[in-house]
């Protein structure tokens, strides 16, 4: 008999929920550690204040106006020993000629001697490449003329000469590939500083690019409340000297007509001035000498040349020329150098004032001396 189909239910097992706790367990560690993670990070720069960065840009000018000075340096001294390379040179070559015509002469009387029957090695004597070799052999130079003597001892000095000239133009151009090594790193450093400063003040804000005008405006004026107080005191000076001036000539009864050691330099100063306001407006660039854009040495040189002074082209060569003066007695035409590096110049104009060009950027323009730390001043002639 076939059994009987059950007709229960089947029993539902039930599955316990323990693994919740396990998960409710990962989930804390989970934010335990990331509690953990995030009281150890360390903690997202601030960013920098107007201030900071307007001292940061400053900062990054000036370090490109000292590179821009080397690159100057660098730039004349590789113009100057290429000049040298090419003098050697042609010195060299010239020196070859000489020595060629001279063994083209021992040549003839080697071949005089030939057709003459005299023996073979003294042929060998004169048509050697080298014939350093037989020159003390005294058999030989018994049967040279005076003359004959005379050409073969001009032979030796011209060799002698010539060596020397081959090395010394090798060496000069060993020092023209170190001066333009010079010239292209300190072409790259004006490069990079200049990048820098421009992708800081990129990276302002309208609202953070007024403050910074701002602090620029406030800079400026007070550089131009110190030009009008050195202004006045050049003013009381130079009415006191007036005065003391008359005084004496009332009472030794002379006179000067006006005329005196500074007439001569005044007169320079005012072809200078001319030439720097004719600049007014024209843009800086590193490394510019005119006549569309300058550097700060490259529009002082430009402009004291205008009236017949040729100045070096480095801020620090400039400083070592003429006298030196102090701020309180500076004269029109003056050069006014700025920074402890002296990486900077402008022309003085008088009342505390000068014309420079100041930075990339901006244009030729007239300016406080005070806008920026006095490193001393120079009167050029």
């Amino acid at each position: 008999m076939p059994a009987l189909a059950s007709h229960r239910k089947p029993r539902t097992r039930v599955r316990t929920t323990t693994p919740a706790v396990g998960l409710t367990t990962a989930a804390l560690a989970s934010v335990t550690l990331l509690s953990t993670q995030s009281a150890t990070a360390a903690p997202a720069e601030p960013k920098p204040s107007i201030e900071e960065v307007q001292k940061k840009v400053d900062a990054l000018y000036r370090q490109a106006g000292t590179a821009t000075q080397q690159y100057n340096q660098a730039k004349t001294a590789s113009a100057e020993q290429r000049s040298k390379v090419d003098a050697l040179l042609e010195a060299a070559a010239k020196r070859a000629d000489k020595l060629n015509e001279t063994r083209r002469e021992l040549g003839s009387y080697a071949a005089a001697q030939y057709r003459g029957g005299s023996i073979a090695p003294t042929a060998t004597f004169f048509l050697a490449d080298d014939p350093q070799s037989y020159f003390d052999q005294d058999q030989l130079m018994a049967r040279l003329t005076s003359r004959q003597q005379k050409t073969v001892a001009d032979f030796r000095t011209q060799q002698k000469e010539a060596a020397a000239k081959r090395v010394e133009a090798t060496k000069s151009l060993e020092t023209l590939t170190e001066s333009q090594a010079t010239l292209r790193t300190s072409k790259q450093q004006v490069q990079t500083k200049l990048t820098e400063a421009r992708s800081l003040l990129s990276e302002l804000t309208a609202e953070e690019k007024a403050r910074l005008a701002e602090l620029e405006r406030k800079k400026e004026a007070e550089a131009e409340r110190k030009a009008e107080e050195l202004a006045r005191q050049q003013a009381a000076t130079t009415k006191e000297k007036a005065e003391q001036t008359s005084t004496d000539e009332a009472e030794t009864g002379t006179g000067t007509g006006g005329t005196g050691s500074g007439s001569g330099y005044a007169s320079k100063a005012e072809k200078v001035l001319a030439f720097a306001r004719a600049q007014i407006g024209k843009p800086y660039v590193w490394g510019a000498t005119g006549p569309s854009s300058y550097d700060c040495s490259g529009l002082t040189q430009a402009a004291w040349k205008a009236a017949g002074v040729d100045l070096p082209r480095t801020t620090w060569d400039q400083v070592e020329v003429g006298t030196r003066v102090a701020t309180a007695d500076l004269k029109p035409g003056d050069l006014v150098f700025f920074y402890d590096d002296i990486s900077h110049v402008g022309i003085y104009k008088g009342d505390g004032m000068m014309i420079h060009a100041p930075k990339p950027g901006a244009n030729v323009r007239e300016e406080s001396i005070y806008y920026m730390p006095i490193y001393g001043s120079v009167r050029p002639a």
